[in-house]
């Protein structure tokens, strides 16, 4: 129960992230807010590195794989944020959230270039939330928004990512791999930023709260809170758990940035949500709470 509430509650962290990214771009250009916040976000994992490191418990493995791993995956990084940040400039923070939130479809179907085996249940989950991706993002003249587009794009690579992460964990430590990620990305964003942006310095200090939240709460407690939750958690808790960082984006942008959502789109995210659910959960966990619900029936 403890390690559920951990996860919720990272997911609630990560979801107002996407608030947190909206304001901030009152302020700065989106490259730059990036770059800013994985500084912020890298530099924040520095006492939990030392914390490790310290137990002995840090897994270096072999120092030029670390880094070229470290640079794919900050690469890779770089590309998923930018696609993320420059999208919420053109649509809604909710949107942005359930829509990042397909990469927990995508991952499994990537997977199958990497021949993972993938269940009924991730074809079905799909397929679910591709329906609800028409209702929220799809527009009767069937074209879909561009920040939407671009929001979408980047679930791709942040699926790629995941995968990426998945193979070099398995040789190093997963809190070295990120840091020194954060790092690469935003040393990227950084150099695309002073090439295509201008940046007030005194429109850093007014973007303070959303930097702070953005890199210390989202990358270094919602991090942390990750790591401790999920050595008592089991893994399909986690995906099904964490994917509510949709819902809770959803939440923050009706709240704080006065969004909303009319019917159609609220029919998308719950579509969305749903097929999410569905990829995590294995199909026979499904069939046995169909068979409860008609023994439990009156009929």
């Amino acid at each position: 129960m403890i390690a559920n509430l951990l996860l919720l509650l990272t997911a609630c962290i990560w979801g107002m992230g996407f608030v947190a990214q909206a304001l901030g771009m009152e302020h700065l250009a989106p490259f730059m807010f990036n770059s800013l916040r994985f500084f912020i976000g890298a530099i924040s994992l520095l006492p939990l590195i030392w914390y490790f490191k310290r137990k002995r418990t840090l897994i270096v493995g072999e120092k030029n794989s670390l880094l070229l791993g470290s640079v794919a995956l900050g690469i890779v990084l770089f590309i998923a944020a930018s696609f993320q940040q420059v999208g919420l400039l053109y649509t809604s923070a909710a949107n942005a959230g359930f829509i990042t939130g397909l990469y927990i479809v995508i991952v499994p179907i990537l997977g199958l270039l990497l021949k993972h085996s993938t269940g009924l249940n991730t074809w079905l989950g799909c397929a679910i939330a591709v329906w609800g991706m028409y209702f929220l993002s799809i527009k009767d003249d069937m074209s879909i928004g561009y920040g939407d587009a671009l929001q979408l794009v980047g679930a791709l690579f942040w699926a790629v990512h995941i995968l990426l992460i998945d193979h070099l964990a398995r040789k190093h430590s997963a809190i070295l791999l990120s840091q020194i990620q954060f790092m690469i990305c935003a040393l990227i964003s950084l150099g695309v930023s002073l090439a295509i942006e201008t940046t007030v310095l005194g429109n850093i200090g007014l973007a303070w709260g959303a930097l702070a939240y953005s890199g210390l709460i989202s990358v270094g407690v919602g991090y942390t809170l990750q790591v401790v939750a999920q050595k008592n958690a089991h893994p399909a808790h986690v995906a099904i758990i964490l994917s509510l960082e949709a819902v809770f984006a959803a939440i923050g942008g009706i709240l704080l940035l006065n969004e909303s959502l009319d019917n159609r789109a609220l029919l998308g995210c719950a579509l969305m949500l749903l097929g999410m659910l569905v990829s995590q959960l294995p199909l026979r966990y499904l069939v046995m709470f169909c068979r409860e619900k008609k023994i439990s029936s009156p009929s």
